[in-house]
């Protein structure tokens, strides 16, 4: 099974990161709003799952979700309330 791990880079000035690593292929992309996208291309590549990191929040994994149509899995990792205090000093609001 192909399958990708969309994580973000949090530097919009960067560009895409793509490292392969045996059937799994990692892309960091600069934002959130880069991964639909991204998610279209690595279904057209081939891909039949998609997981995404933490740095997304529900909203990003509805947009990868709808950008993919159904056609393949798509899953996030999210955390507990218990790690609030740490994301928020690894992840410092930007409103």
């Amino acid at each position: 099974m192909r399958w990708a791990f969309i994580y973000t880079l949090d530097e919009p000035g960067l560009s895409k990161r793509v490292d392969t690593i045996g059937p799994l292929t990692c892309i960091g992309v600069p934002n959130v709003a880069d991964a639909p996208a991204v998610a279209r291309e690595l279904v057209a590549n081939g891909v039949e799952l998609i997981e995404l990191c933490g740095g997304f929040s529900g909203a990003g994994l509805g947009a990868v979700v709808a950008a993919v149509g159904g056609r393949v899995p798509v899953g996030a990792v999210f955390y507990g309330v218990e790690a609030a205090v740490g994301l928020s000093r690894i992840f410092p609001h930007r409103g």
